[in-house]
């Protein structure tokens, strides 16, 4: 039964069974709709359905050695949103990058403390955009930072001290104690 196998055994047998690539589908959608509903929430369905269709184009060019699939996968839904991003763009000439759709209206929702949000955000975009973009994968995409690494597309010591630096900087510039875990 093909639901057994692991993600990576899963992907090599795509190439010969179409089919094992649907545990892939049901395995991983809830995490990489969460992924593009907190940084493009008006595109995210149309963004996952693309990012199932670019995945399931390029399966045969996943690599293990590169890092697991999940990683891969998210590594797929950042270009597919970076895609995204520059037809806005095209779209909307004269728009700022900052006129893309806000992640940031479900984050708020949440947060204990609505003081916080808008000195987190500039501490957010203070940071250099690939440490943000690891600091994010790992604190609300759960991805391990070997795993954020392999999507981000750097090596895996790269990612833990980069990590190590955005954290440290959010902390010095946090005036209050942050909630939620940036660990």
């Amino acid at each position: 039964m093909t639901t057994d196998l692991d993600d990576e055994e899963l992907l090599a047998r795509t190439a010969r069974d179409p089919a094992a690539f649907e545990p892939l589908v049901v395995r991983h959608s809830a995490a990489l709709h969460g992924y593009f509903a907190r940084r493009a929430p008006a595109a995210a369905d149309d963004l996952l359905a693309e990012l199932w269709l670019q995945a399931y184009a390029a399966r045969r060019g996943f690599d293990a050695a590169r890092g697991p699939a999940r990683a891969w996968l998210f590594g797929v839904a950042r270009n597919v949103l970076s895609a995204h991003w520059r037809r806005l763009d095209r779209q909307r000439p004269g728009t700022p990058a900052d006129g893309r759709d806000d992640p940031w209206e479900a984050v708020d929702a949440r947060l204990d403390a609505a003081a916080v949000a808008p000195h987190l955000r500039e501490l957010l975009a203070a940071l250099p955009p690939e440490e943000r973009e690891l600091l994010l994968l790992v604190a609300w995409e759960q991805l391990t930072p070997g795993e954020a690494a392999a999507a981000v597309g750097i090596p895996a010591g790269t990612a833990r001290s980069r990590l190590h630096r955005a954290r440290t900087r959010l902390r010095a510039s946090a005036p209050l104690k942050l909630t939620g875990d940036l660990s």
